[in-house]
């Protein structure tokens, strides 16, 4: 029963960290369309939304097999990061480069909360391969932003 209570923590910090990638794609797309609307932008942002729906989905319904509920919202981290996004926008503006710094900085979170997960000696093994097969899309996402980042 402890194994499954961590289980669930788990599960929950990642669907929370999946959240906080949904808003910050979201913010990222009100900047881009503020800005210059760049549509290849717009497009991977949208496409990486989808992403994070999907990884979350499949998450919770793992928690509701565990008996729990899922969390919404996003965490106290990602919101303070927010917060401090909408900042710096008003002082340095919207450009290209600066969203995919900051889109980059999340794809870096996610990673590190993923890789976290993935060295819990709790979690069963089907739940570390849906973790493992999430975390190789989310790399593809880290290298392409950043790639798009440095070349901006």
């Amino acid at each position: 029963m402890e194994n499954n209570k961590e289980t669930i923590e788990t599960l929950n910090d990642l669907i929370l960290i999946n959240n906080d990638r949904i808003a910050g794609y979201e913010r990222a797309l009100k900047e881009i369309e503020e800005g210059n609307g760049d549509e290849s932008l717009e497009a991977m942002f949208l496409e990486f939304v989808d992403q994070s729906r999907r990884f979350r989905n499949q998450l919770g319904a793992e928690i509701e097999v565990l008996g729990s509920d899922i969390p919404s919202g996003t965490s106290t981290g990602g919101k303070l990061h927010r917060t401090w996004l909408e900042l710096k926008a008003s002082v340095s503006g919207h450009s290209p480069k600066s969203i995919l710094e900051e889109c980059e900085f999340g794809e870096d979170a996610i990673q590190k909360t993923y890789e976290s997960a993935l060295e819990e000696k709790h979690l069963p093994g089907y739940i570390k391969e849906i973790l493992k097969d999430q975390e190789s899309y989310l790399l593809e996402a880290h290298d392409e932003v950043k790639s798009l980042r440095d070349s901006a």
